[in-house]
Protein backbone atom coordinates (compact mmCIF):
# COMPACT_ATOMS: atom_id res chain seq x y z
CA UNK A 1 0.00 0.00 0.00
CA UNK A 2 2.99 2.43 0.92
CA UNK A 3 6.29 2.55 -0.88
CA UNK A 4 8.58 3.84 1.70
CA UNK A 5 8.56 4.19 5.85
CA UNK A 6 7.99 7.88 5.25
CA UNK A 7 4.80 7.07 3.50
CA UNK A 8 3.25 4.63 5.84
CA UNK A 9 4.27 7.40 8.52
CA UNK A 10 1.79 9.21 6.47
CA UNK A 11 -0.66 7.13 5.95
CA UNK A 12 -1.37 5.37 9.37
CA UNK A 13 -1.27 9.16 10.69
CA UNK A 14 -4.18 9.83 8.02
CA UNK A 15 -6.17 6.76 8.88
CA UNK A 16 -5.84 7.32 12.68
CA UNK A 17 -7.37 11.12 11.70
CA UNK A 18 -10.10 9.66 9.50
CA UNK A 19 -10.91 7.06 12.57
CA UNK A 20 -10.74 9.57 14.86
CA UNK A 21 -13.47 11.69 12.96
CA UNK A 22 -15.62 9.22 12.34
CA UNK A 23 -16.32 8.64 16.04
CA UNK A 24 -16.47 12.10 16.90
CA UNK A 25 -19.12 12.40 14.44
CA UNK A 26 -20.36 9.03 15.43
CA UNK A 27 -19.99 11.04 19.19
CA UNK A 28 -22.09 13.88 18.52
CA UNK A 29 -24.35 12.29 16.90
CA UNK A 30 -25.37 9.91 20.38
CA UNK A 31 -25.53 13.52 21.88
CA UNK A 32 -27.94 15.10 19.67
CA UNK A 33 -31.25 15.74 21.27
CA UNK A 34 -34.89 15.58 18.95
CA UNK A 35 -35.03 18.53 17.96
CA UNK A 36 -31.34 18.75 16.93
CA UNK A 37 -32.15 15.96 14.70
CA UNK A 38 -35.58 18.01 13.66
CA UNK A 39 -33.34 21.17 12.68
CA UNK A 40 -31.00 19.22 10.82
CA UNK A 41 -34.04 17.62 9.22
CA UNK A 42 -35.40 20.85 7.97
CA UNK A 43 -32.37 22.10 6.55
CA UNK A 44 -31.99 18.76 4.47
CA UNK A 45 -35.94 19.23 3.52
CA UNK A 46 -35.35 23.01 2.86
CA UNK A 47 -32.24 22.12 0.45
CA UNK A 48 -34.39 19.66 -1.11
CA UNK A 49 -37.44 21.71 -2.04
CA UNK A 50 -34.90 24.64 -3.37
CA UNK A 51 -33.92 22.50 -5.77
CA UNK A 52 -36.59 21.14 -6.72
CA UNK A 53 -38.93 24.35 -7.11
CA UNK A 54 -35.34 26.60 -8.43
CA UNK A 55 -37.38 27.38 -12.24
CA UNK A 56 -40.47 27.69 -11.21
CA UNK A 57 -42.05 30.76 -10.09
CA UNK A 58 -43.11 31.85 -6.51
CA UNK A 59 -45.97 30.09 -5.63
CA UNK A 60 -47.82 33.27 -4.18
CA UNK A 61 -47.21 35.79 -6.42
CA UNK A 62 -45.79 33.95 -9.56
CA UNK A 63 -42.91 35.48 -9.89
CA UNK A 64 -39.47 34.03 -10.84
CA UNK A 65 -37.61 32.97 -8.21
CA UNK A 66 -34.13 34.59 -8.49
CA UNK A 67 -31.45 34.81 -5.56
CA UNK A 68 -32.12 33.44 -1.99
CA UNK A 69 -35.84 31.82 -2.09
CA UNK A 70 -37.53 30.43 1.39
CA UNK A 71 -39.00 27.14 1.19
CA UNK A 72 -42.66 28.51 2.06
CA UNK A 73 -45.36 26.48 4.16
CA UNK A 74 -48.69 26.56 3.17
CA UNK A 75 -50.12 24.80 6.52
CA UNK A 76 -47.60 26.30 8.89
CA UNK A 77 -45.27 24.30 10.95
CA UNK A 78 -46.86 25.48 14.14
CA UNK A 79 -50.89 24.95 13.66
CA UNK A 80 -49.58 21.89 11.70
CA UNK A 81 -46.30 19.84 12.60
CA UNK A 82 -47.79 16.84 10.98
CA UNK A 83 -47.66 18.11 7.34
CA UNK A 84 -43.95 19.98 8.33
CA UNK A 85 -42.26 17.80 5.97
CA UNK A 86 -44.77 16.75 3.22
CA UNK A 87 -43.49 17.78 -0.08
CA UNK A 88 -46.96 19.03 -1.40
CA UNK A 89 -46.88 21.47 1.97
CA UNK A 90 -44.26 23.20 0.88
CA UNK A 91 -43.03 25.03 -1.77
CA UNK A 92 -40.69 27.89 -3.51
CA UNK A 93 -41.58 31.30 -2.33
CA UNK A 94 -40.07 34.73 -2.49
CA UNK A 95 -38.56 35.57 0.63
CA UNK A 96 -40.85 39.28 0.05
CA UNK A 97 -44.23 36.80 0.56
CA UNK A 98 -42.90 34.50 3.17
CA UNK A 99 -41.58 36.45 5.41
CA UNK A 100 -43.09 40.01 4.71
CA UNK A 101 -46.71 38.61 3.87
CA UNK A 102 -46.92 36.23 6.35
CA UNK A 103 -46.80 33.49 3.84
CA UNK A 104 -49.22 35.67 1.15
CA UNK A 105 -51.38 32.26 1.82
CA UNK A 106 -54.79 33.66 -0.29
CA UNK A 107 -52.54 33.38 -3.50
CA UNK A 108 -50.68 30.57 -2.39
CA UNK A 109 -54.37 28.76 -1.85
CA UNK A 110 -55.03 29.97 -5.02
CA UNK A 111 -52.07 28.60 -6.64
CA UNK A 112 -50.99 25.50 -4.70
CA UNK A 113 -54.19 22.86 -6.73
CA UNK A 114 -52.47 24.19 -10.06
CA UNK A 115 -49.34 23.48 -9.13
CA UNK A 116 -49.68 19.79 -7.40
CA UNK A 117 -52.71 18.69 -8.81
CA UNK A 118 -56.58 19.21 -7.43
CA UNK A 119 -56.83 15.59 -6.32
CA UNK A 120 -53.41 16.14 -4.34
CA UNK A 121 -54.36 19.45 -2.51
CA UNK A 122 -57.81 17.33 -1.43
CA UNK A 123 -55.35 14.77 -0.28
CA UNK A 124 -53.02 17.35 1.59
CA UNK A 125 -56.13 18.91 3.19
CA UNK A 126 -57.51 15.42 4.72
CA UNK A 127 -53.80 15.02 6.78
CA UNK A 128 -54.17 17.60 8.80
CA UNK A 129 -54.76 16.60 12.14
CA UNK A 130 -53.13 13.55 12.06
CA UNK A 131 -50.31 12.71 14.54
CA UNK A 132 -47.11 12.11 13.33
CA UNK A 133 -44.55 12.29 16.22
CA UNK A 134 -41.41 11.02 14.08
CA UNK A 135 -38.91 9.07 16.23
CA UNK A 136 -35.36 9.80 15.86
CA UNK A 137 -34.87 6.90 13.57
CA UNK A 138 -37.58 8.10 11.07
CA UNK A 139 -35.96 11.77 11.22
CA UNK A 140 -32.53 10.20 10.50
CA UNK A 141 -34.50 8.10 7.56
CA UNK A 142 -35.67 11.03 6.16
CA UNK A 143 -32.98 12.83 6.13
CA UNK A 144 -31.28 9.98 3.95
CA UNK A 145 -34.68 10.43 1.55
CA UNK A 146 -34.29 13.92 1.17
CA UNK A 147 -30.57 14.31 0.17
CA UNK A 148 -31.24 11.22 -2.10
CA UNK A 149 -33.90 13.15 -4.03
CA UNK A 150 -31.70 16.34 -3.91
CA UNK A 151 -28.86 14.26 -5.63
CA UNK A 152 -31.55 13.01 -8.28
CA UNK A 153 -33.00 16.08 -9.50
CA UNK A 154 -29.33 17.44 -9.85
CA UNK A 155 -28.13 14.12 -11.52
CA UNK A 156 -31.31 14.29 -13.87
CA UNK A 157 -30.43 17.99 -14.71
CA UNK A 158 -27.06 17.39 -15.40
CA UNK A 159 -28.03 14.49 -18.02
CA UNK A 160 -30.58 16.92 -19.51
CA UNK A 161 -27.82 19.57 -20.09
CA UNK A 162 -25.60 16.86 -21.33
CA UNK A 163 -28.40 15.66 -24.16
CA UNK A 164 -28.91 18.91 -25.12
Amino acid sequence: VVCSLECAKIEGKRQAEKKLKAETRKMKEELMTHSAWLKKLQVTFNAYIRERDKDKPCISCGRPLTGKFDAGHFYSVGAHPELRFHDDNVHGQCVHCNRDKHGNLLDYAERLPQRIGESAFEALKSLRGMSNKLTVWQIKDLIEVYKLKKKELILNETKNRDNE
